[in-house]
């Protein structure tokens, strides 16, 4: 059984920063693509960032150069650095994982940006 845990969500300024962590645990091997996504109230859920195995990252356009994704394999955890937010940002933040050929979710971080 694997469970990923976020963790750092909160209320900030616009403008300000936060730093989101998702450990993963459980009978782990290796995991492939991490990622970030999110869902506002009334939208859908959608990509924030991702990083494979090998630290190759893509963002969605509404983050990129605010937002970076990494990870620590030895600790099976990845994270995502947000600066210069904006209250559109506000969402709930899910973690992904893919584990050999299965994907498994995060409960989700709350992140609200306040102008």
């Amino acid at each position: 059984q694997v469970q990923l845990v976020e963790s750092g969500g909160g209320l900030v300024q616009a403008g300000g920063s936060l730093r989101l962590s998702c450990a993963a645990s459980g009978t782990i091997f290796s995991i492939n693509a991490m990622g970030w996504y999110r869902q506002a109230p009334g939208k859908q859920r959608e990509l924030a960032a991702v990083i494979t195995s090998g630290g190759s990252t893509n963002y969605a356009d509404a983050v990129n150069d605010r937002f970076t994704i990494s990870r620590d394999n030895a600790k099976n955890t990845v994270y995502l650095q947000m600066n210069s937010l904006k209250p559109e940002d506000t969402a709930v933040y899910y973690c992904r994982a893919v584990i050999a050929k299965y994907i498994y979710w995060g409960q989700g971080t709350q992140v609200t940006v306040s102008s």
